[in-house]
């Protein structure tokens, strides 16, 4: 099988499980984080393709054997937070160690009656849908020497905050749908329901730094050398399936400028 059909089969069997009413099953009220990533896990094993499933903080969470792709997984409660989500360990990318990634978000009901409940919709998409730049690394850093002894060591520990599928485009509500780069062919039975085309921002953040007297945080920025590229992309639902067109919302077409947003105490 061509390498580039694995994702087609771990969609298919996403979708195939949903249409039947396979639910997600939480083993306790205090499953707050891998009960959906278990239900994404048992339809790996339904394509039965070989697969290792990675540590607690290791990424991605799924690994594909015989192809260079993994997956992502982000259970999200609905109502709830569902247009951005926290990424601790690693900034979203489309290719991570050699391997292409695909991110998986699904969302289940915020306050279900059980611990049973179902898939309410799912979107499956090239990691280049949420950030093209492949070359940045994360590193956890610290320094010591703060405080009035100067034994005080202050750690330096990345977080980011993506937006979701569902806070870029409109149109994947209530359905399954799979995002992927406009050059990959995707096999018969599969339905295009959109045209996406992401542009880079004009300037990228390549530091900051932080102001211990003040808490106040500037950004370092420079010219983007990929400003205004377009990225390409096709949405694509299983036949049988709604066909609801996904486009692009509003803020998305817009782009977004280098802005410091204050956390809340």
């Amino acid at each position: 099988m061509p390498e580039r059909l694995s994702i087609f089969r771990v969609f298919e069997q996403c979708v195939t499980a949903r249409r039947s009413g396979k639910l997600i099953e939480r083993e306790s009220r205090q499953d707050k984080e891998f009960h959906f990533q278990n239900w994404f896990q048992a339809r790996l094993h339904a394509t039965k393709l070989n697969h290792e499933q990675g540590g607690r903080n290791s990424y991605p969470d799924f690994r594909m054997v015989a192809s260079t792709e993994g997956y992502e997984v982000k259970g999200l409660a609905y109502p709830g937070r569902e247009l951005n989500y926290d990424c601790n360990s690693q900034a979203p990318s489309g290719e991570h160690n050699g391997r292409t990634i695909y991110y998986v978000f699904g969302r289940y009901p915020a306050e279900p009656d059980g611990t049973r409940y179902p898939v309410l919709d799912l979107v499956v998409c090239h990691g280049d849908f949420l950030n093209a730049h492949h070359d940045y690394m994360h590193k956890n850093r610290s320094v010591r020497g703060f405080g009035s002894y100067g034994d005080i060591l202050i750690r330096d520990r990345k977080m980011y905050v993506a937006p979701t599928p569902f806070g870029v485009v409109d149109g994947v509500a209530h359905q399954a749908t799979l995002i992927i780069p406009a050059s990959v062919a995707a096999p018969n039975g599969l339905v295009c329901v959109g045209n996406i085309s992401r542009r880079e921002t004009s300037r990228m953040i390549v530091g900051y730094r932080f102001d211990l007297r003040t808490n106040t945080l500037t950004a370092e920025t420079v010219p983007n050398p990929g400003a205004n590229r377009e990225h390409a992309f096709r949405a694509w639902r299983l036949a049988g399936e709604s066909e609801e067109p996904v486009r692009l919302r509003a803020q998305a077409v817009k782009g977004a400028k280098v802005v410091i947003v204050p956390d809340e105490d």
